[in-house]
């Protein structure tokens, strides 16, 4: 299915040299048959598959939580639910909206609501990124911006990304000075990193004036480290992103934010399929489970110590590990290639699903932390697969 792009979307398209054909393309890529989910293309979504038919299999794949959203985000969904005959009887948008900005310290009209937060990246990227005007990431990262990139015949620069580090912001700057947008990924996927506040203040100073910076913040929850989202007011050339999907446990569920500007976010919102394609109860689960900072800290706390548990034992084993994750990942070096390792890991009798490698690291596999049950099955897997 193919969208219509209203006459300020194709008019935005023309101004940055799209012909008619590439605006098609681009209706397409946005659309509902295009959606962003599709992006995660190839091997990603492949490896996302890959235990969802295995009866009983430990997904420590796909970066999502061990446990669903805290009970008072249960209790208000099922709240919600009993009135899902109406589009938004309690006005669960407004207060949700009310709720993030005093969590965050940000104006209300800096927040918009997304479901999930797919749809915003792809639609940041097609809203700054053009034939002329490039992406810049780091490498390794989350693909889906490479992906909706490559669809758009925009150019790509990846600046390495050394392990155990955050992103180097000065080699971003280089890699393509006169970018559409710059993607930051912190914490990033998938090597759990914090890119440090004063890099990205850095980059703001110093990129192109008309150029976008993107701040994915979808493990931040997982990190103590200072956000950027207070830094998005007076700028018009920041755009923060998070999610529900990770440490609030509502993967499932789909519900995302980004924090902008108002005039920014209007741009963005000219290539989103999704506008106003949000549930009740996905609202209302998130307005509750937003302010629970006890409960917040409580589940971070918790993966710390199962993470660090299972880092420690790896390298007991004399197995490589990257330093200095801050989320729900980590990175492990088999040296040999990780996809066969990751094949034997699911055919043990623990049947244990790990992440994917990226192609600058073949060796290495991103593993996801899980419950501490789930950690134990995967460190038995691992004595079980495991040959130094």
């Amino acid at each position: 299915m193919t969208m219509m792009l209203n006459k300020d979307a194709r008019e935005d398209l023309m101004e940055r040299g799209y012909s008619r054909r590439q605006i098609a393309e681009v209706a397409a890529l946005v659309g509902a048959g295009v959606a962003a989910s599709s992006l995660l293309g190839g091997a990603a979504q492949a490896q996302q598959q890959a235990a969802r038919g295995v009866a009983g299999a430990v997904r420590i794949g796909s970066n999502e939580c061990w446990t669903g959203p805290f009970p008072s985000g249960v209790d208000a969904a099922a709240k919600a639910a009993a009135l899902g005959n109406w589009y938004d009887p309690d006005n669960y948008r407004g207060e949700l909206v009310k709720t993030v900005a005093s969590v965050e310290g940000i104006p209300e009209g800096h927040v918009m609501l997304w479901p999930g937060s797919g749809g915003p990246l792809v639609s940041t990227v097609a809203a700054f990124c053009s034939p002329t005007k490039g992406l810049v990431t780091a490498d390794p990262t989350f693909e889906s911006a490479w992906r909706t990139a490559d669809y758009l015949k925009a150019p790509i620069a990846k600046a390495p990304q050394a392990p155990g580090a955050g992103h180097d912001v000065k080699a971003m700057l280089a890699a393509n000075p006169n970018a559409g947008l710059y993607y930051i990924c912190t914490p990033n996927n998938p090597t759990g990193t914090v890119t440090p506040l004063a890099d990205i203040e850095w980059l703001l100073a110093n990129k192109p004036k008309d150029s976008i910076l993107l701040v994915d913040e979808a493990y931040i929850h997982f990190s103590e480290a200072p956000s950027a989202a207070k830094l998005v007011a007076g700028r018009k050339d920041l755009v923060v992103m998070r999610t529900f999907s990770k440490l609030f446990g509502m993967a499932g569920v789909r519900l995302g934010l980004t924090f902008a500007d108002p005039e920014l976010q209007k741009r963005i919102n000219l290539f989103n399929p999704t506008a106003g394609g949000l549930s009740i109860t996905a609202m209302a689960c998130g307005n509750a489970v937003y302010p629970e900072a006890a409960l917040i800290k409580a589940r971070r706390e918790e993966m710390i110590a199962n993470r660090e548990e299972t880092i420690a034992w790896l390298k007991s084993k004399g197995i490589d590990v990257q330093s200095g994750s801050q989320a729900n990942m980590f990175m492990m070096d088999w040296k040999k290639p990780a996809k066969e390792m990751q094949a034997a890991m699911l055919a043990t009798p623990e049947k244990v699903q790990i992440g994917r490698n990226w192609p600058i690291w073949p060796t290495v596999s991103r593993i996801t932390v899980g419950s501490a049950e789930d950690m134990a099955k995967f460190r038995s897997a691992v004595e079980k697969v495991y040959t130094a």
